[in-house]
């Protein structure tokens, strides 16, 4: 049911990237240029705005994300900047209804196009590696299934090695999967969340974003 119910999603995915909000950097992001947010402050960056297909805001110390429509993508980013060869760290609690919503991260999105990967979790364990393209209908670079991600499927921590060649999906401080893909090498980076066919089923938190570079 899950492979075939995103296939179906490949085809219908309409892609909502929230407008970018304006906020001014402190000393301490000039001087640290890693994202790291406890979204405690609703103006650290992030893109937000609600309509009829999804909500993307602050709320409850995290950037909350509630996708209204079936078969629908919403994303947001914490800047504009270009990252490469990067882990990223986030803290997902799952306050929806389908257990074949997908969440989790972008990677390498490329200018303002829908070229990009995306790579998350469902909470019925499912986890896949996705390449966005604006000219083609989206590549599952890989997927599959995790106890490590079934086992608690209300609060989790996710983490992505996302390099020049390679990405590296963790669940609890498990590795889960590795896929070998370098069509796109550098990048924006975000967060997102996807619903499957239930309607107002993917409601999503996230905290404790935090970014640090490979090797260091």
């Amino acid at each position: 049911m899950k492979i075939n119910s995103w296939k179906f999603f490949i085809s219908t995915v309409v892609l909502a990237l929230a407008a970018m909000a304006c906020a001014t950097p402190d000393i301490n992001a000039l001087l640290n240029p890693l994202p790291k947010d406890d979204f405690s402050s609703s103006s650290s960056g992030w893109g937000t705005g609600t309509d009829s297909y999804k909500s993307v805001e602050y709320a409850n110390d995290g950037l909350q994300m509630i996708v209204y429509e079936p078969y629908y993508v919403t994303w947001s980013a914490p800047d504009t900047t270009y990252y490469e060869n990067i882990h990223m760290d986030v803290k997902v609690t799952n306050q929806g209804t389908d257990p074949e919503a997908l969440f989790g991260f972008i990677c390498n999105e490329v200018g303002t196009t829908n070229n990009f990967y995306y790579v998350g979790v469902s909470p019925d364990g499912y986890y896949a590696f996705i390449k966005s393209s604006i000219a083609a209908d989206d590549v599952f670079l890989k997927e599959g299934t995790s106890d490590v991600i079934s086992s608690n499927p209300i609060e989790m921590n996710l983490g992505l090695d996302c390099q020049n060649g390679s990405m590296t999906l963790y669940a609890n401080g498990q590795v889960i999967d590795t896929v070998s893909d370098s069509t796109y090498t550098t990048g924006v980076i975000g967060l997102f969340a996807a619903s499957d066919d239930i309607q107002t089923g993917t409601s999503v938190l996230f905290d404790d974003f935090v970014v640090t570079k490979i090797g260091e």
